[in-house]
């Protein structure tokens, strides 16, 4: 199992570059400085001084995949979504769109929504668009949710363990993808925070995958697919995989669904619940479950985990518009608050103080590979 160490110092020693790894150059810009979309490439800058906060945050995993069922307890029902380890944000409209398919079977006509992050606030606005009153209860209110601390990525990585999914969460996965894509593209624009954008993904010398497959497996999630060569893309590593997500900001999205949220006649009540006694007392007959980690206690949860991840942000660079994602848990995000670096993935890791130590070791290795790309306009 791979420690944050291992990772942090394997992003160190050469996170990217290959032995044909190119020098920065100037000169004439070609076309293998924009994207396919024609957006210019610029080199990031980056250095400890332009730094301005690391946070960790802890992702809601579950081994065998998130978990969106219904159950009744005597005179309720729970309909539980929760566990999407880092894929909470891309999944957050699919997922609810599927509680809320269970939810809407009930009789009823008023739930309670635990949690009001991503997942809670989504399937509380699902409901109310279907006519029912809601009612969020949660102990953590945006921007102190652990959506906050998301990096926004449109993809469900890091969402189970290879091999340990059964076939009918696959297809639920699949369908909550579905969903969710659709959803979010309603959204694009800076109302939401939502942005499509270019993804670069770096491949070993065989020009291989090296991580997250998903732009196979579900190519029509990820348009613009194309295989790079080492002299189609300015960046130090010999071969690049382009394609277009979308990229969603926590910051503005998640306030933007709780204003529509109170909009549409919610309530949100700041409470935490200590065991499933306490949730029996709610008035609402239908209670959907959007608690994360908090499942691991309220509803006896074992399959659950935390994952620690830290990010750090640089100042802004608005003329940053692409992603670029590395081997060895490297990744670069830019958003309006900054550009983010990340990280660190430790499994089982419960705090969330960041380590300064770590923190060097990333924007190290990210210097090391944004000093070596070329950027004719530097």
């Amino acid at each position: 199992m791979t420690s944050r160490r291992t990772v942090v110092k394997s992003l160190a020693l050469a996170p990217l570059l290959t032995n044909c790894a190119m020098p920065a150059t100037t000169g004439p810009a070609s076309t293998a400085n924009y994207t396919l979309s024609g957006v210019p490439l610029r080199r990031v800058k980056v250095s400890e001084d332009r730094v301005i906060r690391t946070i960790a945050g802890l992702r809601p995993f579950r081994r065998t995949g998130f978990n969106v069922s219904a159950e009744r307890r005597n005179d309720k029902v729970f309909v539980h979504n929760y566990g999407h380890g880092g894929g909470g944000i891309t999944l957050s409209w699919g997922s609810s769109h599927l509680a809320m398919e269970l939810a809407t079977q009930t009789p009823h006509k008023e739930c309670a929504v635990l949690g009001c992050g991503a997942l809670g606030l989504t399937a509380a606005r699902l409901m109310q668009d279907q006519g029912w009153k809601v009612n969020i209860y949660a102990k953590d209110l945006p921007p102190h949710t652990t959506s906050n601390v998301a990096g926004g990525q449109w993809s469900a990585t890091s969402v189970f363990d290879t091999g340990m999914t059964s076939s009918a969460f696959m297809t639920q996965f699949e369908a909550a993808q579905r969903h969710s894509y659709r959803y979010f593209q309603n959204l694009v624009g800076p109302r939401y925070g939502v942005r499509w954008i270019t993804n670069y993904q770096f491949l070993n010398g065989r020009g291989e995958l090296t991580g997250n497959t998903l732009p196979e497996q579900y190519p029509y999630l990820y348009p613009q697919k194309q295989l790079l060569g080492p002299n189609e893309h300015p960046f130090p590593v010999d071969y690049a995989y382009h394609y277009d997500t979308m990229l969603v900001e926590p910051a503005v999205f998640l306030p933007a669904l709780m204003q529509d949220f109170y909009g549409a006649g919610g309530t949100i009540s700041k409470r935490e619940f200590r065991n499933e006694n306490e949730l029996m007392n709610l008035q609402e007959p239908v209670v959907i479950n959007s608690t994360g980690l908090g499942a691991m206690e309220l509803f006896n949860d074992r399959d659950m985990l935390p994952i620690k991840g830290q990010l750090s942000f640089l100042l802004p660079q608005p003329e940053v518009n692409y992603i670029v994602i590395g081997n060895s848990g490297l990744y670069m995000f830019p958003r309006s608050d900054g550009v983010l670096l990340g990280g660190t993935y430790d499994r089982n890791i419960y705090d969330t103080i960041p380590d300064q130590g770590d923190m060097r070791e990333i924007v190290n290795g990210h210097r090391e590979f944004f000093d070596a790309m070329r950027d004719p306009w530097a």
